[in-house]
This record gives C-alpha cells, structure tokens and sequence, in this order.
C-alpha cells in the first residue's frame, strides 16, 4: 500500500472512530457513573470514563454482526469490562477485605449447612465471633472496597449476557457453562425475598444504590450490606462451581 493510500486509510478509521465515541459517549457515561456508585472517592469519574471509550473502541474494531449480539451490548461488556481492568490495576483493595468477605461467606455456608435454610444476619455474626454491628461494618467495607458483581461467583459478563465468544467452545465446555448458569439461576432463585429483590433492581433494572434504597424505603449503606451479604451467600453455596 502507498504511502498515500495508508493516510487516506488511517484517517478514514480515525474519522469513524470518532463518530463512534461520540456516538456512544452516553453509555460509556452511564456505565461509569453506574460504578462509581459502590466505588471509593479515590475513584475517579473521568478515569473510567477514559478506559470505557478505549473499550469502546476495542468493541468497534472487534465487532461481528453475524454473531447475534447487538453492538450496543457487545459494546456495554467490553466498556465495563476495560473499566474493571483500569480499576483493579489500582490494586487499592486492603487484603482485610478479602480476608473478611472470604470469613463471611464460609460463616454463611457453614451456618446453612448446619441449619438446613437461610442463615440470618445474627448467626453469621455469632459464627464468625463478631458483633452484628461489627458484621455489618464487614458487609459495608466489603461493597465499598470491592468491584462486586456476578464474576466475584465465577460468572464472566460475557455469559451473563449470553454472547458469542470469541472461541467456539467444545460441547463438554458448553454443557459445562449451561450447567453453571442454570444453578446460579436456581441460587438466586433461592435467596431471602429483600436480597433477591436488591439484585434485580441494581442488575435488571439498573438502579444506583441510592435509587434501590429509596425504592426500597431504607439508607444506601443498608442496601449496600444487604448487596454485600447476597453476594456472599451466592459466593458461599456456589462454592462448589469456583
């Protein structure tokens, strides 16, 4: 390719970038500010925002639409995805939180195990030798420090959203992948009424924290732990799966 013909080649991709992003700006921003709702103040708005629109650009040079996914949903994962990766390599996760969420979730499922239901808040406070006042400062530092979402069970964005990888998976991989998503459906299915229901408001319907807790009639930091602990529970009975 001439010289001329390579210029005239990247501008043209430079302009249809350009109008990609400009395109896409608003779900890059309501992705980002939909994070920042369970992120600390160090977190910066405009740094995910900046990481989404390289995602989103990713998005647009990797895009097949013979696959069945819209772009606007491929785009959505690899935006959240790029944004994820930004945060994480800021690596400003204390151990203590790890440490602690990995206690309750073993509290809950070696309460459940013992009592053949939902474990309550009071028995997994009792369990781990902590208060409940203290347990529930365990749940508030584990939503506000950490990137929750359904990967912290072993479950990808990609199948959440059912697209098309970029690999085809072999039949065992497939059966393997049904299997998982059917008994996390079934243990989300299962969980407490008021934990199911904070789940599908923030995942289905998209509310920020502050807007489930109005919903819901009780303090963001509330729905925050109450986040935290079906997190945890689902972490605790898929253990199995991890």
């Amino acid at each position: 390719m001439s010289i001329k013909k390579q210029i005239a080649y990247d501008y043209s991709n430079f302009i249809e970038e350009s109008n990609i992003c400009d395109t896409h700006a608003t779900l890059v921003k309501r992705i980002a500010h939909h994070l920042m709702g369970r992120l600390p103040s160090s977190v910066l708005v405009d740094d995910l925002i900046q990481a989404g629109m390289i995602g989103l650009l990713e998005a647009y040079r990797n895009f097949d639409d013979t696959k069945g996914a819209s772009f606007e949903t491929y785009a959505g994962i690899r935006i959240r995805g790029a944004m994820l990766d930004e945060i994480r390599k800021g690596d400003w996760v204390p151990r203590s939180v790890h440490r602690n969420s990995r206690k309750v979730a073993q509290a809950i499922r070696e309460v459940e195990h013992e009592k053949g239901r939902d474990a309550k808040d009071n028995e997994v406070a009792e369990k781990m030798g902590v208060s409940l006042d203290d347990y529930y400062h365990v749940l508030l530092d584990s939503n506000n420090c950490r990137i929750f979402g359904f990967e912290d069970v072993g479950l990808t964005e990609e199948s959440i959203h059912e697209t098309v990888a970029d690999t085809i998976p072999t039949p065992l991989e497939r059966m393997m992948s049904e299997n998982f998503k059917e008994n996390l459906a079934k243990g989300i299915s299962m969980l407490p009424e008021r934990e199911r229901l904070v789940l599908a408001l923030y995942y289905e319907e998209d509310l920020n924290l502050r807007e489930v807790g109005e919903v819901m009639g009780v303090s963001e930091s509330r729905i925050s732990q109450i986040h935290s602990q079906a997190m945890l529970r689902l972490q605790s009975r898929m253990q199995d799966w991890i």
